[in-house]
């Protein structure tokens, strides 16, 4: 999910896995109480990991169980009319599915839509983003929009949008449209044809999609993991396991001893793979098999008749409450923990989070019992045609639609301006600004209460050439060319991830100025090393193959210079070493010593502080000095390049910490400047204030005179 800027995948786990959407079904006399447990472990697996992602770092899974309980509720909703009819009143089923999800879904949307419009509550920089995703779930393709963009590592810079966590809702939908008319096209030929079972038919049939979309997700996980985790196919086999839980009840374990040791082993196995996955984890692909089987598992252990059982114990009181409220639960944590750093006089300290996790409940039940149960039940729809609750449906979604469209039109005026404002910046910035306070004596003491850009737009203020940044699996050793075309220019060339991206149209405007050539090779999170990254699958091989097609073209063109940087945070294998620093260290000096051996040299930068969340939402609302964080917090105490670099031969080592930072906290703004675009790629605005550093460290590495 990701997006993500977001340059570690644990970071990018986070921006996609905003909670599955719990589909409730109470069915009469079939409502199970122990499902209500286990989906009550679902959404506190996964709200407790949006709140806390470094504590439950496998919380995500949450939404493999969700997506289980589903395939079980509504196969064996769809099965007991298909056994007793013959048929399913798709009409009455899809009619019953948008009275029960849809008025709290776009309740939200619509409350998002809102809050994405008014600038003292969410960046105007955002705006566009906010507001396609918001319209995308509103129509429920929010999954496919995700996957579509997920191929670039550039849109998941910054922060997920409010309601980014809809993608899981959007394929449910998908799931309750396509899921009936699987079962009635099997229910068909088995009668048409073989003269057989509808159910058994059914069930073959699911057993089948089942089987081919586990394959599906396996090998597209390895291949195309950021998209993957998005496609409707690639997720269709976990609906299917509870699909054949429902349309098999042999498999429903009714002995006391089975069924303890079922449950039981479900339900540690599930809070393990919370406790234990990480952003690391290949997912879905093979991987997510684990938390779907013993989901299975616990659905499957059916004895009650000890206290201890865990059919027993997921039925108490508060389990099957958080439960009941999971749905709603799930549709609102997500928006208040995006909003709330940007919302006045509050954060999301310990404190602040604890406080929400209250509101997200009492707002969940407010909603079930005001506007899920009495829209279940509202008699104009009910009493009607299931037609009159679908274009119902479709109404509500269009007004939903409307108001997002009129946020825009309310804020495009200020958004374009905000645009020409950073052009302006650039193009004439103030005197003493940014780094300047800290490093140009003539500057010293200069203070300003101003900052640019504008917090609110600082997320925009990156460079434009997203063309010449290689996205996540893609292996391909792209170079972009600038400045001058004459032979004779010094050759300059930039290397690294985005870290080295961010400080491109700084160094387009160097080139230009002191008529050199650049050449650029930038791939996300994949520095200039030769250590392989600890992501394993396709993007751990596409950064392998990246680096070995740079080295390349490296070795076929003679430079003057080259320019590297990379993200502190960077997950390396140790590959051998007695730690993953080491094997970092000594793969940066590999990759160097293949160009200074034959006389390049290279100049490198200490990483800049990376933030836990964007620092203009702080900027937005509260005074600069309130918005610095701890040194401890955001500065990497061992950036490998700061050691690969020392005592490196023909290796220049810049390092900006003082700029950032003084001796405990690390700074948003310097000398008016806002450093940060998102939580650790900065503004290009302020890494044009370090333009006259980077030009006298090429100069000198290059031997030319200051």
């Amino acid at each position: 999910m990701a997006s993500a800027g977001t340059s570690s995948r644990a970071a990018l786990r986070r921006s996609r896995t905003s909670a599955a959407a719990p589909a409730t079904s109470k069915v009469g006399a079939n409502f199970i109480p122990h499902v209500q447990g286990l989906r009550a472990i679902a959404v506190l697996a996964v709200v407790l990991y949006h709140f806390w992602p470094g504590r439950l770092s496998g919380g995500y899974v949450g939404v493999d169980i969700f997506f289980v309980i589903s395939g079980f509720l509504i196969t064996a909703h769809l099965a007991r009319e298909l056994d007793a009819t013959g048929r399913v009143d798709l009409g009455r089923f899809w009619a019953r599915r948008a009275r029960r999800l849809l008025p709290a879904s776009l309740l939200v949307l619509l409350f998002s839509a809102i809050v994405a419009s008014v600038p003292l509550l969410s960046p105007i920089s955002q705006l566009p983003a906010q507001l396609k995703e918001i319209v995308a779930s509103t129509f429920y393709v929010e999954n496919w929009y995700l996957a579509l963009n997920s191929a670039d590592y550039l849109a998941h810079s910054g922060d997920p949008t409010m309601v980014q966590h809809y993608w899981s809702l959007s394929l449910e939908e998908q799931f309750y449209v396509l899921w009936p008319l699987i079962m009635l096209l099997a229910a068909w030929i088995a009668v048409k044809y073989f003269r057989g079972s509808r159910l058994r038919a059914a069930a073959i049939a699911i057993g089948i999609v089942s089987v081919a979309s586990f394959v599906f997700c396996v090998v597209y996980t390895l291949t195309n993991p950021a998209p993957a985790y998005f496609v409707t196919f690639g997720r269709m086999w976990q609906f299917g396991v509870g699909a054949v839980l429902a349309l098999v009840p042999r498999l429903r374990v009714q002995n006391a001893v089975g069924s303890f040791i079922l449950g039981w082993a479900g339900i540690i196995v599930l809070l393990v793979v919370i406790y234990r996955f990480d952003g690391q984890t290949p997912f879905p692909g093979y991987m997510a098999a684990i938390p779907t089987v013993a989901a299975a598992a616990v659905i499957s252990a059916s004895n009650t008749q000890r206290w201890w059982y865990p059919t027993r114990i997921l039925a108490i009181r508060p389990m099957r409450f958080t439960g009941d409220i999971s749905y709603s639960l799930y549709l609102w944590h997500w928006p208040l923990i995006i909003m709330a750093p940007s919302v006045p006089f509050w954060g999301l300290t310990i404190y602040h989070r604890i406080a929400l996790v209250a509101i997200c409940f009492v707002l969940a039940w407010l909603t079930k019992r005001f506007v899920e149960d009495p829209a279940r039940t509202w008699k104009p729809l009910t009493a009607r045609r299931p037609r009159v609750s679908l274009w119902a449906a479709l109404a509500a979604m269009v007004v939903v639609a409307g108001v997002s469209g009129a946020g825009w039109a309310a804020n495009a005026s200020t958004y374009d301006a905000g645009v020409t404002a950073i052009a302006q910046l650039r193009a004439d910035p103030p005197t003493c600004f940014g780094a300047a306070v800290v490093l140009d004596r003539s500057c010293a003491g200069k203070k300003t209460d101003e900052i640019l850009p504008a917090p609110g737009f600082a997320g925009v203020d990156r460079p434009s050439e997203s063309d010449c940044f290689v996205q996540l699996n893609d292996a391909r050793a792209v170079s972009c060319e600038f400045g001058s075309k004459d032979p004779a220019a010094k050759q300059v060339a930039l290397i690294g991830d985005s870290h080295a991206f961010q400080l491109l149209t700084t160094f387009q405007g160097i080139a230009e100025r002191e008529g050199w050539h650049l050449t650029t090779f930038f791939k996300g999170a994949c520095p200039w090393n030769t250590t392989p990254l600890s992501t394993g699958g396709a993007f751990g091989d596409a950064c392998t193959q990246y680096r070995a097609a740079v080295a390349h073209k490296l070795q076929q063109k003679h430079f003057d210079v080259i320019f590297t940087a990379a993200l502190s945070t960077t997950p390396y294998a140790a590959n051998g070493h007695a730690s993953s620093n080491a094997a970092a260290v000594a793969g940066y000096r590999d990759a160097w010593a293949t160009q200074t051996a034959k006389g390049t040299p290279v100049v490198t930068v200490v990483d800049n502080p990376v933030w836990e969340t964007d620092p203009n939402k702080c900027l937005r609302t509260r005074a600069q000095s309130s918005c610095d964080g701890a040194r401890s917090d955001v500065l990497t105490e061992k950036d490998p390049l700061r050691e690969a670099a020392a005592g490196a031969k023909d290796v220049t080592l810049l390092d900006f910490t003082d700029v950032y930072c003084d001796t405990q906290d690390c700074r948003a703004v310097v000398g008016g400047a806002d450093i940060y675009r998102d939580q650790d790629h900065l503004t290009v605005t302020f890494v044009n204030t370090l333009a006259p550093q980077y030009t006298a460290a090429l100069k000198k590495a290059m031997g030319l005179a200051g």
